[in-house]
């Protein structure tokens, strides 16, 4: 009988199988071409956030009446930054604490150059809304709630990057990863990365949050939280559909010939899967 799997998705042991290989890719990235691609995502993803501060610093009005609509708003459009970040195929959240740094300098470089140059959020209501903003992400939650904030954020996240991973063709990425990712930003969920940005320029504007603070609490709290919610994901897919799985290093090897017979080629999720599947 023919099989009536839709021709442009993977099946999830297929996605299991891609996840671990890819992530086998990355290790094994160059340190100097991961610094810069961890450090431009920062920034590409930090048009994101400012077109999200931008709409809800903006919408005061709305928010007053009806504040969910304004969060639904601002999580849609918050997730263009990252979709500008995957079409380059740039590197976020890779949670070591080296990768951690290198994108946060990418990430506070944008809002020093909102806040100092280009005068676009520097007014009011916009500079207020990002004091407000910082203050209720880093300041008022007590560390606990930022912690069980970021577990619900990165499950959302890995969900979203199983489904695009999941995803043959670049619109079903979108769509993929799209949803889960407007529903933890809409829902107020922490990401570390994300915060990056956002608390950083509070902090600029005047916010009553010492950097202190912000590491103790935001960042160190919704790191921890990212990685746990990441387990939640992880790690019954390594029980569901990699118990027995084995990586062989040829694998990769096969992998760089491929890429070098095709350089015009830059997708190493295919790339991978085909090699998996000639392997098994």
């Amino acid at each position: 009988m023919p099989s009536m799997d839709p021709v442009s998705t993977l099946k999830p042991a297929e996605v299991a199988v891609v996840m671990v290989e890819v992530a086998i890719a990355k290790h094994r990235t160059r340190a100097d071409k991961l610094f810069i691609k961890a450090f431009t995502a920062g920034i590409l993803l930090s048009f994101g956030g400012l077109l999200s501060e931008v709409i809800q610093g903006g919408s005061a009005g709305i928010n007053a009446g009806n504040p969910g609509l304004v969060k639904v708003i601002g999580g849609w459009t918050s997730v263009t930054g990252g979709y500008v970040c995957a079409s380059g195929h740039k590197e976020e959240a890779l949670l070591t604490i080296g990768y951690i740094v290198q994108d946060y300098i990418g990430r506070s470089r944008t809002p020093y150059e909102q806040y100092d140059d280009s005068g676009i959020i520097s007014t009011a209501p916009y500079n207020e809304f990002a004091v407000t903003f910082a203050m209720h992400k880093a300041s008022e939650p007590q560390w606990h709630e930022i912690f069980l904030r970021g577990i619900g954020c990165n499950w959302l996240v890995c969900i979203a990057v199983w489904q695009a991973a999941g995803a043959r063709d670049t619109l079903s990425k979108i769509v993929a990863a799209w949803f889960p990712i407007w529903i933890f930003v809409a829902c107020g969920f922490d990401h570390v990365i994300a915060n990056m940005f956002s608390v950083p320029l509070g902090i600029m504007f005047g916010a009553d949050l010492t950097v202190a603070e912000y590491i103790r609490k935001s960042l160190i709290a919704s790191y921890i939280g990212n990685i746990v919610g990441a387990l939640f994901v992880g790690m019954p897919a390594l029980y569901i559909y990699l118990g027995d799985y084995q990586f062989a290093d040829t694998q990769l090897k096969d992998l760089e010939e491929r890429k070098e017979e095709k350089p015009g080629s830059s997708n190493t999720v295919q790339e991978v899967y085909r090699v998996s599947s000639k392997q098994s």
